[in-house]
């Protein structure tokens, strides 16, 4: 499967998200006036900040399935990662939000007894959420969308904000009014760590970091094949879901050119079966003492 097939079948992940969200907002913040919860309130406008995440997932997606041009040579794929990088953003927005509410409201002592109808309706919503996340999350490792794995990581969040909802209004069913704020404190600060990974991921990506264990890795593959007498440098970025692998190897100075582009072939498709990397340059050089 081609990587612009795989980004196609990473958008049924965003679609997924998009729908869940809507239906989920407008259920929470309905039942929310009905019932008097401010958590399942504040619950509902979450979702409807994450809406727009997804929709930035969508459109990164969608973006990168475009093909090289004139001045793109290497695709969009990078689109992805800052479709992550923008959901990471929104994240960390409504967790900073969700904090900064929830201590006013302990500060001030702002308790009240919702129906017993809005901790259900939390509830379930956390059960629908984490379906989606484990469909999204199976979906972002098949085709190693960085994007839609940002989604899923959005998605868990959602429903462990559901479950903090669900416990403040329980507790509140018994008297216990501080545990409302005090469980969407503790759900903020998740949010929050859970959209720090994903910017730091992102970010990491987009400055060309790259994995250092598996570029160990590859120059043990690399060593393994026996025209290659020394490795002088390799080189690993991210481009989107694509890995590419510049490398400089040293052959023996005798053979003929065909030899060593026989030796780069064997190289390139050794790289390709073990780690499934289908772009990589092989320069070689003459070994010398």
């Amino acid at each position: 499967m081609s990587e612009y097939e795989n980004l196609k079948k990473g958008e049924k992940g965003a679609w997924v998200s998009i729908a869940a969200y809507l239906v989920l907002a407008a259920v929470k913040l309905i039942i929310a006036a009905i019932g008097g919860s401010a958590a399942l309130r504040a619950d509902g406008l979450n979702n409807t900040t994450d809406v727009i995440a997804s929709i930035a997932v969508l459109i990164g997606l969608r973006i990168s399935r475009k093909p090289p041009d004139e001045d793109h040579h290497y695709g969009h794929f990078r689109a992805e990662t800052i479709a992550s990088l923008i959901a990471a953003f929104i994240m960390m927005t409504v967790g900073l939000e969700v904090i900064i509410g929830t201590v006013e409201n302990l500060w001030h002592q702002n308790f009240e007894e919702p129906s017993i109808l809005t901790a259900w309706t939390a509830l379930i919503a956390a059960f629908v959420m984490l379906g989606v996340y484990r469909y999204n999350l199976k979906l972002s490792k098949k085709i190693k969308s960085a994007s839609l794995y940002a989604a899923a990581q959005d998605n868990r969040s959602d429903a462990l904000v559901s479950i903090g909802a669900f416990i403040g209004i329980l507790g509140a069913q018994f008297g216990i009014f501080w545990l409302d704020p005090l469980a969407g404190f503790i759900v903020g600060l998740i949010i929050c760590k859970t959209a720090w990974d994903i910017f730091r991921d992102s970010t990491h990506t987009l400055t060309d970091g790259f994995d250092e264990e598996m570029l160990a890795e590859i120059k043990q593959l690399i060593a393994k094949n026996p025209g290659v007498w020394s490795i002088k440098d390799v080189k690993g970025r991210l481009q989107g879901n694509i890995v590419l692998i510049d490398a400089t190897i040293h052959v023996d100075p005798e053979i003929s050119v065909e030899e060593g582009h026989t030796i780069t072939d064997e190289i390139e498709e050794m790289l390709e079966e073990e780690l499934n990397i289908k772009h990589a340059q092989i320069h070689i050089e003459p070994y010398k003492q």
